[in-house]
């Protein structure tokens, strides 16, 4: 009679631990989290202890629906209501990128060794990531629109992090229909160089190294903000043209653009920042040369990286004030050893870089002893 009480007791006990361990994760889950993304309008994560909430939204202009992910820790247990959400199980182990601007993040995390897998490996400038490539230790995976999915399926990575520039990417959609996990990331259709950088935070959910990705975005923009305010005492708003000319039109950035902001961040007078567009603005060179003939500076021309390169290409660049002064600066001189430009690769992820160099170039008496660190000025 006396075991028969016990085990009756154990039972209740058991039933009872189990309503309150549910309570407690159910209590989780309606609480109000907040989203731990601060700039970047394409991301939001929310944290729930042993699982995230990943919300991406806009991963390319115009894009009709949102793409939402659980990031998910051995053991924990997930409510109903995100049953419908992709399930990534971290920490990851090992992981294919598919940009450039996604190799930063995980050296800055220190987690490099997982990247397994790269479309143009050619295109990566970091040294670490490169010593890896020599070591073949990292596959050549193709191009991103036909990504060679016989060689990732073989690699069976924990997650891979994809970018489009539209929803018309049939690989990834055959990748994730064999079983494999995808999450989009949307860095680049980020239009505020803080909301570039702070992708990296997606990377510290997947990896179980929040508070690390945290207090690299936070000294990142701790940087970026503290020289801003150094621009605040800038007597002058020199004018600055951009770009370069593409069989017949110009290139440059659109008013509303990254490249435009960090111009007008950096206290300069961008002389298309009232066009609204957020990518690039195409003109007949006649309308460039009627804008910007007086521009003080010229940052961004192009591939181009040396003066004489540039009117050897277009003799008309010569007419332009900025190219008579010398006051051309250029990031495609700076590349990794097989080619690759590092502006592309780290710029997006270090925005107080990127301010600084902007600052010094149009007023280099805020910052005195600072270098230029991805632009290189034109002889």
């Amino acid at each position: 009679m006396k075991n028969q009480f016990l085990n009756v007791v154990a039972i209740i006990s058991a039933v009872l631990l189990v309503g309150c361990k549910q309570s407690e994760t159910d209590r989780k889950s309606a609480e109000k989290i907040e989203n731990s993304v601060k700039y970047a309008a394409g991301l939001a994560i929310y944290d729930y202890g042993d699982y995230s909430v990943v919300k991406v939204n806009n991963p390319w202009p115009n894009a009709s629906m949102n793409y939402n992910y659980v990031l998910v820790e051995k053991g924990a247990k997930i409510p109903d209501s995100l049953s419908g959400y992709e399930h990534v199980n971290v920490p990851v182990k090992t992981i294919i990128a598919t940009s450039t601007t996604h190799v930063p993040s995980l050296e800055m995390l220190g987690v490099e060794n997982s990247l397994v897998g790269f479309p143009n490996l050619d295109y990566i400038s970091s040294e670490k990531i490169r010593a890896r490539i020599d070591a073949k230790k990292i596959k050549e995976l193709g191009n991103n629109q036909s990504l060679n999915t016989e060689v990732i399926i073989d690699l069976n990575p924990g997650v891979i992090i994809g970018y489009g520039i539209d929803n018309n990417n049939q690989t990834l959609e055959n990748l994730k229909k064999s079983g494999l996990k995808i999450v989009l990331n949307g860095d680049w259709n980020e239009q505020t160089s803080l909301g570039k950088a702070e992708w990296i935070k997606l990377f510290g959910a997947l990896y179980g190294l929040e508070d690390e990705a945290n207090k690299i975005f936070t000294d990142i923009e701790t940087e970026y903000n503290a020289t801003l305010a150094l621009v605040k005492d800038a007597k002058s708003k020199p004018t600055v043209m951009a770009g370069a000319m593409y069989e017949n039109k110009w290139y440059l950035p659109d008013g509303k653009s990254w490249g435009a902001d960090l111009i007008a961040q950096g206290g300069g007078d961008y002389l298309w920042s009232e066009s609204k567009g957020t990518g690039s603005l195409s003109l007949p060179f006649e309308a460039v040369l009627n804008e910007a003939s007086n521009a003080e500076f010229w940052i961004g021309p192009g591939q181009f990286t040396s003066l004489k390169e540039m009117t050897a290409a277009n003799s008309h660049y010569a007419q332009f004030k900025a190219y008579k002064d010398k006051k051309v600066y250029s990031f495609s001189s700076k590349k990794g050893k097989t080619g690759g430009v590092i502006y592309y690769e780290l710029a997006p992820n270090r925005p107080d870089l990127v301010i600084k160099d902007i600052v010094k170039i149009l007023h280099p008496e805020l910052l005195p002893d600072y270098e230029l660190y991805f632009f290189e000025k034109l002889d």
